[in-house]
């Protein structure tokens, strides 16, 4: 008899929930709809192969190599995008260390001089990358490059009858056989001040994107509370305003973000020894811009949720989007053009970028301040008139 109450209350608490649940479809809907939209933009936007490097190609004029970019693009094969074929090494430096460029590939001066004494030539392939794996990748393609060019020397010395020696008489000069069968090689240069290792490079990345959720969670569940709690409706009844309230949501929650990212950024430089590049007070304005931006964010989910579950679910979904489609997995260019701007409305874009680039090069983008300064304030502005309109007399 025992059994059959416990069987009764549980299976009482079983409804209760289910036809709570079933009473508010857009909860269903947005659990059913939220993650394969996401899915569906990821699939679209992404499509598992990376986009070509843009390349410089430098050849001096000594070199006496042909300057048709289409002769480069031909050698260099479909991940390398020949931007154009330029002869000064320097300049061509000084757009790669800007990021206007991803690869410099600079031809040898004396092309085919070194090959007539015996001596292989060096092609140099620069780039500017943090990221370890980027880095690889640029390895694995600059190999590529010297076999294809080897590849092409060595069949145009055949098509010309060209043998093991070279010269007549006295004046014979032998090339070794491992110079004949690798005319070239490919010597790698990193511009970039550090080279980190994967730790190293996700850290700035992880904190970026604890911070948002940090924020975004927290605030979501605020403006919720209050109105289910029955204080919205003492504030309609007071002079306190809805820009008082966010005033002091944003003051309160900034502060604990801030302590918080003051803690982590801490155990990474102490601990893992992560290098910071960037002077503290500066990576600490854009953690602050990053929380503005963030809280922004969850206020105004906050105020448009109608239920505590429903604003859970939207921050979870805004978690997901933002492990996705913020270049935190896969880097942002490989995107479809689309899905990037899509993905630049999402705070963490530009502070996973900011403090990758104050943690491992020391530089800073302003494009990305002026974007979390902008969000922030589009959403400060959207909450507040949601909840003005909210919090008048009925």
């Amino acid at each position: 008899m025992n059994l059959l109450k416990v069987f009764t209350r549980v299976f009482a608490f079983v409804g209760k929930e289910i036809v709570t649940t079933v009473r508010r479809p857009g909860a269903i809907f947005s659990l059913i709809l939220g993650p394969f939209l996401i899915m569906a933009i990821f699939g679209y936007g992404y499509n598992g192969f990376r986009k070509p490097l843009d390349t410089l190609v430098v050849v001096p004029q000594s070199a006496g190599l042909p300057r048709d970019p289409g002769f480069y693009a031909g050698i260099g094969g479909a991940p390398v995008q020949i931007v154009a074929v330029v002869d000064d090494a320097d300049a061509a430096k000084q757009r790669l260390a800007l990021r206007e460029v991803d690869l410099v590939v600079i031809a040898p001066p004396d092309a085919g001089a070194q090959f007539q004494a015996g001596q292989q030539e060096v092609i140099t392939v620069a780039y500017n990358e943090v990221d370890p794996v980027a880095q690889s990748y640029v390895a694995v393609l600059a190999d590529q490059f010297a076999a294809t060019v080897n590849r092409e020397l060595i069949t145009a010395a055949v098509k010309s009858g060209e043998q093991y020696a070279i010269g007549a008489g006295k004046a014979v000069k032998v090339i070794p056989p491992e110079v004949l069968a690798a005319p070239t090689r490919v010597e790698t240069e990193n511009l970039a001040p550090t080279t980190p290792n994967v730790v190293d490079f996700f850290a700035p990345a992880v904190l970026a994107l604890i911070l948002q959720h940090m924020a975004v969670t927290l605030t979501a569940l605020s403006l919720v509370r209050e109105r289910l709690g029955g204080a919205m409706e003492l504030f309609r009844i007071t002079p306190t305003s809805a820009g008082e309230i966010l005033a002091g949501k944003y003051l309160a929650f900034g502060i604990l973000n801030l302590v918080v990212a003051t803690a982590v950024i801490g155990l990474m430089v102490t601990a893992l020894h992560v290098p910071l590049l960037s002077n503290v007070l500066f990576v600490l304005f854009i953690v602050v811009l990053l929380s503005f931006a963030s809280l922004g964010l969850g206020l105004f989910i906050s105020a448009l949720a109608d239920s505590e579950r429903s604003a859970v679910q939207i921050a979870l979904l805004a978690l997901l989007a933002s492990v996705f489609l913020s270049g935190f997995a896969i880097p942002l260019r490989d995107f479809d053009p689309a899905v990037r701007n899509l993905a630049y409305a999402l705070p963490v874009t530009h502070g996973l970028r900011l403090l990758q680039d104050a943690f491992l090069r020391g530089t800073w983008t302003p494009v990305n301040l002026l974007a979390l300064g902008l969000i922030g304030f589009v959403l400060l502005l959207a909450t507040n008139v949601v909840l003005a309109r909210s919090m008048r007399p009925v």
